[in-house]
């Protein structure tokens, strides 16, 4: 675990030289830098594995941006938060000599939003995302083109924090954005599933692939 670049974050290099992929695994609220490590190498077996803590804290549990109440968000907040995390993302790049072009998100809940939110506002930093029980948290004042990134959502039927809506809603932006969305309704509710894990993995080493 370590303090530079601006995030408490800890980086696990790759065991696979050939892989050339990078997994940021964002966590979902309460969660920090380790949650998520096991899963992002289970979907991402042998690349390198980044994953910051989120620097705020409500009622002692961090997440990656404020919530002014469930399911409400002030936008500008959100974007300053993101941007914040992209340039996380570029100084990792470097100081890491990873590949800038092979960077795939890994988030669950709040760590979903956020990574969604740095695809619509800077394209390309993330070649793709894997969404986990994200939601529509900030939609762009103007839509920029995420042709040749890709986007694999994992929702849950019986989601009691995530409205229906919302997701349809954010998959109709990236589809307006030209970007390559899988959509996957679970029957679940906002935890996770054994089987996402298994779907995740298959879908990232599809992008591999088409690399």
């Amino acid at each position: 675990m370590t303090e530079d670049l601006g995030f408490v974050h800890r980086f696990v290099p790759a065991t696979d030289s050939a892989s050339g992929q990078t997994l940021l695994v964002l966590h979902g609220t309460g969660g920090d830098e380790n949650d998520l490590i096991g899963i992002g190498q289970a979907i991402a077996p042998g690349a390198a594995i980044l994953s910051p803590r989120g620097k705020v804290i409500e009622n002692g549990a961090p997440r990656f941006f404020r919530r002014i109440s469930e399911g409400v968000f002030d936008p500008k907040e959100v974007r300053t938060r993101a941007e914040d995390l992209a340039s996380f993302i570029r100084a990792a790049v470097v100081a890491y000599k990873l590949e800038a072009g092979r960077v795939f998100a890994l988030g669950y809940s709040n760590g979903a939003n956020i990574a969604s939110t740095v695809m619509f506002i800077e394209p390309g930093i993330l070649q793709g995302s894997i969404l986990l029980r994200p939601m529509l948290v900030y939609k762009p004042t103007v839509q920029k083109d995420l042709s040749g990134s890709a986007v694999f959502i994992s929702a849950g039927r019986m989601d009691p924090i995530v409205p229906t809506t919302s997701v349809e809603q954010l998959v109709s932006l990236f589809d307006a954005a030209h970007a390559d969305v899988t959509l996957k309704w679970q029957l679940a509710g906002h935890s996770l599933v054994p089987s996402e894990v298994r779907d995740a993995a298959q879908w990232l080493a599809l992008q591999r692939a088409r690399v």
